[in-house]
């Protein structure tokens, strides 16, 4: 079951509010987040040059910035830096401009800001002008996320019925091909015979010339 499956089935049980932990800002990330209503990056002092080198993952799904260990020597300079990033990113009228906030998770300081910040975003989120977009997103991540997965799981159960996924691998791995190359086939074969089968997208059979 994915990420999205468990917060679907939370919402379903009338969860009100659902937290989602990831581990990084890779892609599965960058996607993930689209699911969420509010997205909080916590970032820690001490990062140095890697602030940067994160920088266009994070300024992408951050709706709200937090310096933690903000006791630390080199928070301020830590926080003076997302600052900087975030004023140089463009905002339209009306925008959410992420805010960048200072705690300390083992006395508790900052926290009653933090959730202020969450509470601002979520009547933000539900304005009536924003929320469809948030839906769409959603719906959007769940879509390609099972038609992923559908298109892989069809792949793979036509080339063994075919015993050819054996014999691909092995071409692999003797160098005689690549992945890509072998992609791009099954790809293109799968649709070819979805056209010749004159199969709609519904199901139905296509009219023949």
């Amino acid at each position: 079951m994915s990420t999205i499956d468990i917060v679907n089935v939370m919402d379903a049980m009338g969860k009100d509010v659902i937290l989602i932990e990831t581990v990084g800002v890779g892609q599965d990330e960058v996607e993930i987040v689209k699911v969420a209503h509010t997205n909080v990056v916590v970032v820690v002092p001490g990062l140095g040059d890697d602030i940067q080198a994160i920088k266009a993952g994070i300024l992408e799904i951050a709706d709200i910035f937090v310096v933690n260990k903000s006791d630390r020597d080199g928070a301020a300079k830590t926080r003076r830096e997302l600052e900087t990033m975030v004023s140089m990113n463009e905002y339209g009228e009306g925008d959410w401009v992420p805010p960048v906030l200072p705690t300390v998770a083992l006395t508790g300081d900052g926290i009653a800001d933090l959730m202020k910040a969450i509470g601002r975003h979520r009547e933000f989120v539900f304005l009536e002008k924003n929320l469809a977009r948030y839906r769409s997103g959603k719906a959007r991540v769940e879509l390609l996320e099972i038609l992923k997965k559908k298109i892989v799981e069809k792949a793979v159960c036509d080339l063994e019925r075919h015993d050819l996924l054996e014999r691909i691998l092995d071409e692999i791995s003797r160098k005689r091909t690549d992945p890509y190359s072998i992609v791009e086939k099954i790809v293109d074969h799968s649709f070819a015979l979805h056209l010749l089968k004159g199969t709609g997208p519904n199901g139905s059979k296509g009219k023949r010339t």
